[in-house]
């Protein structure tokens, strides 16, 4: 199954579910990041790490290691 890791800047999707249970999870799903949501690939740093993305109206920056928790639907 694709996560954010495999769109390309610009792209949008939909979250269908997240890897795990532990700190991290719940910190993604504290940042907005629920099966359903639409998510956007806003850009990423020079070095490739972390990357933006913009969820409920929001942007944040995940790592590159965050990203591959988080499966979406195109």
């Amino acid at each position: 199954m694709p996560t954010l890791k495999t769109l390309n800047v610009g792209d949008q999707a939909t979250i269908s579910h997240i890897d795990g249970t532990d700190a991290i999870a719940m910190r993604l799903m504290e940042m907005g990041l629920f099966e359903g949501e639409t998510i956007r690939f806003m850009g990423k740093a020079p070095m490739g790490d972390p990357l933006e993305y913009e969820v409920c109206g929001c942007k944040i920056s995940l790592r590159l290691s965050e990203t591959e928790r988080v499966h979406i639907v195109s």
